[in-house]
C-alpha cells in the first residue's frame, strides 16, 4: 500500500492559488481619464475623431482601435490564462503584463494606419503624409490601469 505526504503543502498552495485568483480586478487600456494635449485638447476626444471621423470638417473615420480589437480580442483570453500561470496566479502581475501588451497593439494599429489617406491640405499644413500621427502625443497617451481589490 503506497501512502502519500505532503497533503497539507498541497491544500495550503491551493488556497493560496483561490485567494489571488479570487480578487476581483479590472484592466482599463486606452487613453486614460485626464490625458491632454499641451494646448489642454482631451487625447480621448482627438482619438474619437480619428476613430469615428468628424463630417463637418471632412474627417473620414479611420477605425484602427476598432479593427485591432476585432482582429486581437480572441487571443486575449487564453494569452492572459497563459501569462497568470507564468505569474502564479499573481493576477495583478498577470494583468500588467496583458495591459502593456494590449496597449502596444493599441499603438501598432495607429502607427500601421494609412487609409483614408490624407486630404493635401492637411499634408501641406502637417509637413508629412502619415495619418494618425502628428506629434507622437497620442501614442504616448495610450497606456493601461490594473484595479485589484
Amino acid at each position: 500500500m503506497a501512502t502519500i505526504r505532503g497533503g497539507e503543502k498541497f491544500e495550503a498552495a491551493m488556497a493560496e492559488l483561490a485567494r489571488k485568483l479570487g480578487r476581483p480586478a479590472t484592466l482599463k487600456v486606452g487613453v486614460l481619464a485626464g490625458a491632454t494635449y499641451p494646448n489642454g485638447t482631451p487625447v480621448a476626444l482627438a482619438a474619437a475623431i480619428l476613430e469615428y471621423g468628424a463630417p463637418a470638417n471632412n474627417q473620414p473615420p479611420r477605425p484602427a482601435i476598432r479593427h485591432m480589437v476585432s482582429q486581437k480580442q480572441g487571443e486575449w483570453p487564453e494569452a492572459i490564462a497563459g501569462v497568470l500561470q507564468a505569474q502564479s496566479g499573481d493576477v495583478e502581475k498577470a494583468l500588467n503584463i496583458a495591459g502593456e501588451a494590449i496597449a502596444g497593439q493599441w499603438r501598432q494599429a495607429i502607427v500601421n494606419l494609412d487609409s483614408p489617406p490624407l486630404a493635401a491640405s492637411t499634408i501641406a499644413k502637417k509637413g508629412f503624409d502619415k495619418v494618425g500621427v502628428d506629434t507622437g502625443h497620442y501614442l504616448k497617451s495610450i497606456s493601461y490601469e490594473v484595479k485589484v481589490t
